[in-house]
């Protein structure tokens, strides 16, 4: 007869108090589905600390609580414990529609306690039973091994095997297949999605008949880029006189095979429809399915009067998060291969004789970009300067420079080596703030403190993170507080699935980026009721 397996008392009373703090605010709202998840992770993960230091103390051999005395503690602690989950789910709904009210969203119902409690006892059901099916695995190997080294380095060889050896099937075999899937998946939707869209007819149009590049080779996202935003009409009706049509490049991942053939028929493309005799030219990164945002795109067309070419090449089907994971370094290469065949064609030309070369990217984008350039390639010649939105938390360069920020200014609009050369802006702007004049090369990045790609940090599990110190940004809740372990996992569940409308979060809104692209091209000819004007037509 086996022996019936019991749960922890102290894992549970743990877990218990991760619950209740699962459910505090963040810098996201939540769907309630994903509450129930990030719920049922946070108990599991206090219920494996509970059982952790349980063990750890029971092999140290530490003196124990005699059963009466235990009994009450435990008793005691669990009237604590329920305390604080019932005053937390009390809390709960105002926590999350007070953040919705300070980014402008409408209330919600309110979280279902019985149902987000089925939802998080059958996730730490689900993930206990995986821990014990590993901790049988575990025991088995130590059982075999003991047979040819002592017990203590069984254990230990054990524990590796085991390790290995669920790391191998969950990543090797249950990952990789999902992703190799999800691959394919997004690969056959791209060349079967039908936009509706009419192939371009003028011959400055990427996909047109003239073009280097086939029309249906440019995927869904490619298409709806070159036959998106202003054309001249729409640019000479604003500005109530004749006006050109803006040029837009793009290469699909199936217009040739490998990134430097696409990034030689980029280069060929953007000479062919006269991209270099425009007086701004933008290298654009896109995100991982080869989206290229708007918000940002359109308004520099208008900004510079349509008197600007765009160059992008896609690099990956998958969206963002997943091409992080699974093709960061592919989409670096394209990044690099186009980068250099364009700033490399852009420096042979004469210095009066050539636009102005500014780089662009939201979130992968925004990293990728700046993986395309070695600085001491570019020190001699320098191109004009970047605009970086939403930057990852996986970016070492802006990781770094928030880490070295001036002394005084807050990790989310840190201010750096006086803003000389790089400058951080938010809703509130900030480009115009700077210690010291903005060279000629500019770096601006763009971001909002409620943004948890960019302030996501692994090490939020048991540290505070320096954003969360006052002063806070605008746009994060004075509610919010950081408990260990499940801050961390309250930023992945933000990451994937919080929700916020344009101005918050990982939405970036047209007026900031317009406010941006001010500051950093500086077009001539634009006085502040212009601007004002200019924005009431992207909202």
């Amino acid at each position: 007869m086996t022996k019936p397996m019991y749960l922890n008392s102290v894992g549970l009373l743990v877990g218990t108090v991760f619950f209740a703090f699962s459910l505090a605010p963040s810098l996201l709202p939540r769907p309630f589905f994903i509450q129930g998840i990030l719920s049922g992770l946070s108990f599991s993960a206090g219920y494996g600390l509970g059982v952790a230091t349980v063990a750890l103390w029971n092999s140290l051999q530490l003196p124990v609580w005699r059963e009466r005395t235990a009994i009450i503690i435990k008793s005691v602690a669990a009237l604590l414990c329920l305390l604080v989950a019932v005053s937390f789910l009390w809390q709960a709904t105002h926590w999350q529609n007070a953040l919705r009210e300070l980014m402008g969203m409408e209330a919600s119902a309110g979280l279902q306690p019985v149902m987000l409690g089925l939802i998080a006892v059958v996730l730490f059901a689900l993930l206990l039973a995986l821990a014990r099916a590993f901790r049988w695995v575990l025991r088995m190997l130590s059982v075999k091994l003991r047979r040819f080294v002592p017990p203590r380095v069984s254990n230990l060889l054990g524990i590796v095997a085991a390790v290995a050896l669920f790391w191998s099937v969950i990543d090797g075999v249950l990952l990789s297949g999902l992703l190799r899937v999800a691959d394919r998946s997004f690969q056959q939707l791209d060349a079967l999605i039908q936009d509706d869209l009419p192939r371009p007819t003028r011959p400055d149009q990427t996909g047109s008949q003239a073009s280097l590049i086939n029309w249906e080779d440019l995927g869904h996202q490619g298409r709806r880029f070159v036959a998106g935003g202003p054309d001249a009409e729409d640019l000479s009706r604003f500005f109530s006189a004749p006006m050109p049509a803006p040029i837009r490049v793009y290469v699909g991942l199936n217009s040739a095979d490998s990134p430097e053939q696409r990034a030689r028929l980029a280069l060929d493309e953007l000479k062919r429809v006269g991209g270099f005799e425009r007086s701004v030219l933008l290298l654009v990164t896109p995100t991982g399915t080869g989206w290229i945002d708007a918000s940002a795109q359109d308004p520099a067309e208008y900004l510079h009067r349509g008197d600007i070419a765009t160059v992008a090449a896609q690099y990956s089907y998958l969206n963002s998060p997943l091409a992080l994971l699974t093709e960061g370094a592919y989409g670096a290469e394209m990044a690099r291969a186009l980068f250099s065949e364009v700033y490399g064609y852009w420096r042979s030309l004469p210095r009066n004789a050539r636009p102005r070369l500014y780089l662009n990217g939201l979130s992968l984008g925004s990293l990728n970009s700046d993986r395309s350039f070695d600085l001491y390639d570019i020190i001699d010649d320098p191109f004009n300067g970047a605009l970086w939105s939403g930057p990852p938390f996986r970016n070492d360069a802006w990781r770094r420079m928030t880490e070295q920020r001036d002394p005084g200014s807050p990790a989310w609009l840190p201010r750096f080596r006086g803003g000389s050369v790089v400058r951080f802006m938010n809703q509130d702007g900030g480009l115009d703030r700077g210690d010291q004049p903005w060279g000629a090369f500019r770096i601006a990045f763009l971001q909002y403190a409620s943004d948890p790609i960019t302030f996501f940090s692994p090490q939020s599990a048991w540290r505070e993170p320096d954003w969360l110190k006052a002063p806070r940004g605008p746009d994060v809740s004075p509610d919010l507080r950081w408990f260990p372990l499940v801050t961390m996992l309250q930023l992945v569940a933000d990451m994937v699935a919080g929700v916020s409308p344009k101005g918050f979060g990982h939405e970036f809104a047209p007026a900031h980026y317009i406010d941006a692209w001010l500051a950093l091209t500086q077009p001539p000819g634009w006085s502040d009721a212009e601007v004002t004007r200019l924005k009431t037509i992207f909202k």
